[in-house]
């Protein structure tokens, strides 16, 4: 089972190449939205879509502003200006997502996606 996501407009190209090769449907932002879309209209499009929010945007982290069991997912990389650290954050990532292929894993938590580790918050 493939999951599905929406990838930030600050999501590279890598990152969501990386994601359809390991099967996923990935729908890029700018193709349904203008880039700079204010993020209440991102994270609404997201849900419209019923798709895991994918960002690097640490708004999105901030469980009060976006509580967690209000959305479908939400997948925070925390890159903290290391673009090179992508690769390590999306092997995690995969490993992740393949020991948990059901969309319905992800309702209502927010994942915080380290080189190390990944934190899952729920509220």
């Amino acid at each position: 089972m493939s999951l599905k996501f929406f990838a930030d407009h600050c999501v590279s190209n890598s990152v969501v190449q990386t994601l359809r090769d390991a099967g996923h449907e990935v729908f890029w932002l700018r193709d349904y939205i203008p880039r700079d879309s204010a993020d209440p209209i991102v994270i609404s499009k997201t849900q419209e879509l019923g798709a895991i929010l994918l960002s690097l945007n640490g708004d999105f982290a901030d469980i009060l502003t976006y509580p967690p069991a209000n959305y479908k997912g939400i997948i925070a990389l925390q890159v903290r200006n290391h673009p090179e650290i992508i690769p390590q954050i999306m092997t995690k990532l995969k490993g992740y997502l393949s020991s948990h292929p059901d969309m319905d894993h992800y309702k209502g938590k927010l994942f915080l996606v380290e080189v190390h580790r990944i934190r899952v918050r729920a509220n």
